[in-house]
This record gives C-alpha cells, sequence and structure tokens, in this order.
C-alpha cells in the first residue's frame, strides 16, 4: 500500500446515512488541501438523504447498494468491501452510517467512525443521534462529547483515536446538547484522520 505524502491524497470513501454534515466538511477540507485525502466515493444505506446531495455538490460518485436490506450483514459486507477495493480506496470514514457493516481482517485499523458521547458511556445498540443526547441529559452527565476510534465487530467499539469534551447545560435539551457535541465533531473528525495518516506513513517506513 502507497504511502500518502503531501504530492498524493489519501482515497477515501465516506459512508452515510443522513444528512452529510461531515461529508460536506471533509469534501470542504479537502478541496482547500487541509486534510490530504480525496473523497473518491460516496456510500450511502439509504437512498434521498440529504447527504446525496452534498456528495453531487462535490463531484463525488455515489453508491446506495442493497436499499431494501436484503442482504445478511455478512453478504453486505462482502459486496461494500469488494466495491471499495474496486475503487483502489484505502480508509473508510463512516459519518453517521446506521447500518452493521463487518469489518474483514486485512481492514482492521483502516474504518474510522465517530459516535457522539465519551466511549465507553452511551454506546452500543440504540444509542445513535439524538438519543445519546437524551441519554446523557436523562443520566445527569455533566460533561459530554465525542469519540473518534477505529471500527471492530462491536458497536462503538475498537481502538480510540479522538475524543473531544464539552459542558453538559442544566438547561440543555437534546438538540442543544447536539448542536454543541457536534461542533466538537468538527474539529475531532479532521484531527483523527490526520492521526491515521500518521500512523499509516509510519507503518511504511
Amino acid at each position: 500500500m502507497p504511502k500518502p505524502t503531501q504530492q498524493t491524497r489519501l482515497p477515501v470513501a465516506v459512508m452515510v446515512s443522513g444528512t452529510g454534515r461531515h461529508l460536506n466538511h471533509l469534501a470542504q477540507l479537502a478541496s482547500s488541501g487541509e486534510l490530504p485525502i480525496e473523497i473518491c466515493l460516496c456510500i450511502s444505506s439509504r437512498a434521498g438523504v440529504g447527504a446525496l446531495q452534498f456528495a453531487g455538490h462535490w463531484n463525488i460518485p455515489v453508491e446506495v447498494p442493497d436499499p431494501a436490506r436484503d442482504l445478511s450483514p455478512e453478504a453486505y459486507g462482502e459486496m461494500i468491501f469488494a466495491m471499495l477495493e474496486e475503487r483502489g480506496v484505502q480508509t473508510v470514514i463512516l459519518a453517521g452510517f446506521l447500518r452493521f457493516l463487518p469489518i474483514p481482517a486485512r481492514w482492521e485499523n483502516r474504518v474510522l467512525n465517530i459516535h457522539p458521547s465519551l466511549l465507553p458511556a452511551f454506546g452500543g445498540a440504540g444509542y445513535y443521534g439524538r438519543h445519546v443526547h437524551a441519554a446523557v441529559i436523562k443520566r445527569g452527565c455533566t460533561l459530554s462529547g465525542c469519540t473518534v476510534h477505529y471500527v471492530d465487530n462491536v458497536f462503538d467499539n475498537g481502538p480510540i483515536l479522538v475524543q473531544r469534551s464539552c459542558k453538559v447545560h442544566a438547561s440543555d435539551d437534546s438538540d442543544t446538547l447536539a448542536s454543541r457535541v457536534f461542533e466538537q465533531e468538527l474539529i475531532a473528525y479532521p484531527e483523527a484522520i490526520r492521526m491515521h495518516l500518521a500512523r499509516m506513513a509510519e507503518s511504511e517506513r
């Protein structure tokens, strides 16, 4: 696998299920040269989501495989990673992707995810989006945040790359807390991707 340099950009795929705010932000950073990646594919678990409009804006090819979810998780994963390898993708960035994706051993530490809590707190099945923030508030936490981690075959598990925190205010509801956590996510994900790039370069030395 060639290591990224200042002259080359890491080929990545971004996988989405919703609004695509992270896709848009990462595409902006890639376009400006602030992040040495090339988003060569956007894979969505659903048709018609907002993320696909952002993909179109940035001229990113889109695939929506198995939208009816007819495939088993294993068959779905095999199809996805065959598609990624055919496109020359070297790293996968999950950005609000809400479908279980089995990770083959050959892709270990090459699939990243961001979760809107300080894992391992408020992770696992059922903890996604505003469900996480509602649970944080209900528990009475005074601190929340986000976690970027490598993905393995357990929900919201795998080695942590970056965590960033923010306060939970007494007046918060799930929407206001989500907004504050997302501000940290916009910092954390690019930071984690740069860390991943550095690890890849180090492993090639």
